[in-house]
């Protein structure tokens, strides 16, 4: 079996949703059901000045130990010969979520939170691969973000990073992706950081200052940032939802 993957660099992404958008059109995933089939994860990390915005293509990694499928009583989860996708048959799935919860990206996807709810993911756009084109994610990334196809190629052209920083290490399931991280900060233009702190709190007597002390900005600074870590596996479609900025708004 020849296994095929994704490629994903972090500090091309522009978190545009070109990508998300062209999946739901492409499947028929009503716009505004909490499916998503593919994801794009946005979080937080440093503390003002220098805060940093960190983006993750979070699908199926159709993995090469596909624990989903070891999870389901049902065998609704296979994987495929021809391109090592990890493909599910609806027709026998009975929704008891084993598969989310043996997977560690989340990838399994549900419209709502009732027990019984069928499963449904990314197919690898299954179809589109039989007639010899890219999937759809990676054909439709205007930054060029995304690529795909043997996963020994995209190791070979790009390294053998299978997780960025903050994911889960996946050793155990073997991803059949691989991830470029975000390049290294570097200030390009030196300034004065107590300085700018100094200058950004106070605004003019008709409004009140962004704060009174630069700790404010810069301590405890979890408790101030929205989504302040990576979660992938939310508990809750709404929280899924959330999780993910919403491409149809």
């Amino acid at each position: 079996m020849t296994q095929y993957g994704f490629f994903f660099d972090q500090s091309r992404c522009t978190n545009c949703h070109a990508c998300s958008v062209a999946c739901r059109d492409w499947n028929d995933i009503e716009a505004g059901t909490p499916v998503k089939w593919l994801r794009m994860m946005q979080w937080e990390k440093g503390a003002f000045p220098q805060p940093r915005v960190h983006v993750l293509f979070a699908t199926c990694y159709h993995c090469e130990n596909p624990v989903c499928a070891d999870a389901c009583d049902h065998k609704a989860i296979f994987k495929e010969d021809k391109f090592g996708a990890v493909l599910v048959d609806s027709d026998l799935c009975e929704g008891d979520r084993k598969c989310w919860q043996a997977c560690p990206y989340g990838a399994p996807q549900y419209e709502d939170n009732a027990p019984g709810t069928p499963m449904s993911k990314c197919n690898m756009c299954y179809d589109k691969l039989l007639a010899g084109e890219l999937p759809i994610c990676v054909a439709s990334c205007p930054q060029r973000a995304l690529d795909f196809g043997p996963l020994d190629e995209m190791i070979e052209k790009y390294g053998d990073v299978r997780a960025l920083e903050d994911m889960p290490l996946g050793n155990v399931v073997k991803p059949a992706a691989v991830f470029k991280p975000m390049t290294p900060h570097v200030k390009h233009v030196p300034y004065d950081e107590k300085r700018a702190l100094e200058l950004h709190g106070p605004r003019t007597p008709e409004l009140p200052n962004v704060y009174d002390d630069p700790s404010e900005v810069t301590d405890d600074i979890d408790s101030i940032l929205a989504y302040h870590t990576l979660v992938m596996k939310a508990p809750t479609v709404e929280e899924n939802l959330a999780r993910s900025k919403n491409e149809d708004g």
